[in-house]
């Protein structure tokens, strides 16, 4: 049986304790929780403007995450994406045509009514099958 490992990268600022893992891996799965565009360092402010700078943000701390676990953005599986306004969507799929190639991950993308700060516009959450893409 495998275990839990909590992953740590010096790019992504660890929330305080007792909330939540930014990501975990087990069995060679890497779970990434739901990022936004926080602020390094400072959970009270938000960086980026818009839905396509937030999501930058966002998908280069994933990005990061799963460098951290031995892992790169192609072992990507499945994203799930948060916007506070759907017209943000072209976007948030122009960054994310950024950060992907050849066979994108399989992907939801869903409107909800605010995230945790207001500024917030996009939380993208992820699923790496870590090594999967270099078989």
């Amino acid at each position: 049986m495998s275990q839990i490992k909590r992953i740590i990268s010096p790019a992504v600022t660890e929330p305080p304790p007792g909330l939540w893992s930014n990501c975990l891996v087990a069995g060679g799965i890497a779970y990434v929780s739901g990022m936004t565009a926080r602020a390094r360092g400072d959970f009270g402010s938000v960086e980026g403007a818009g839905a396509y700078d937030q999501a930058k943000i966002i998908l280069a701390k994933i990005r990061d995450l799963l460098r951290a676990a031995g892992g790169d953005m192609a072992d990507v599986v499945k994203i799930t994406i948060y916007v506070t306004d759907i017209r943000d969507r072209k976007e948030v799929w122009r960054a994310r045509q950024e950060f992907f190639a050849g066979d994108f991950p399989a992907s939801t993308l869903v409107q909800v009514a605010a995230l945790a700060e207001p500024a917030m516009k996009v939380e993208i959450e992820a699923i790496a099958h870590l090594g999967a893409s270099a078989a």
